[in-house]
């Protein structure tokens, strides 16, 4: 992913007020993000943490998501669940359902779209390897080449963002 400025993240979001935009706080990391490792930009707002971010780079421009976070989370110390984007497995407190509303007027209704994704939306780093999840049974392995890896977990992120974008 090609590094972005300020202005271009905040100017990328489609499904808040450009006044949400402007309040969001970028990650506290920001100056020093792997941007070479990153198929997209996601983080939990560390002013209003029952908020998350994702941007995604398009051929047209960043796509900004944002994304409510649950209050409370339910989990299991026996079961894992799996991220919908990148498909790594964790123990189940390492996946979050995180809700979107959705881009225009439906959106402005209450309407949302919801997908289980890392908690600290690592993907990418889970994806290359650079990041492990903490599994009671260790990592799946897959026969997957980390770039096919990369091409899914792409697919499945602009599927999601189709959903959020959808008229």
């Amino acid at each position: 992913m090609e590094p972005l400025s300020e202005k271009q993240i905040r100017s990328s979001f489609v499904n808040c007020t450009k006044g949400e935009a402007a309040r969001l706080r970028l990650p506290s990391d920001f100056a020093e993000l792997p941007w070479e490792d990153l198929d997209f930009l996601g983080w939990v707002d560390p002013g209003a943490p029952l908020r998350a971010h994702l941007v995604v780079p398009r051929a047209d421009g960043p796509l900004g998501i944002t994304l409510r976070v649950p209050a409370v989370s339910r989990t299991s110390a026996v079961k894992s669940s799996l991220c919908q984007i990148c498909l790594t497995g964790h123990a189940s407190s390492g996946v979050t359902l995180l809700a979107a509303p959705l881009a225009g007027a439906r959106g402005r209704e209450g309407n949302t779209v919801g997908i289980y994704v890392c908690s600290d939306l690592a993907c990418p780093l889970y994806v290359r390897g650079k990041r492990q999840p903490r599994l009671r049974s260790g990592r799946y392995e897959e026969s997957l080449t980390p770039e096919e890896r990369i091409a899914r977990m792409e697919g499945n992120l602009e599927a999601f963002a189709a959903k959020v974008t959808a008229g």
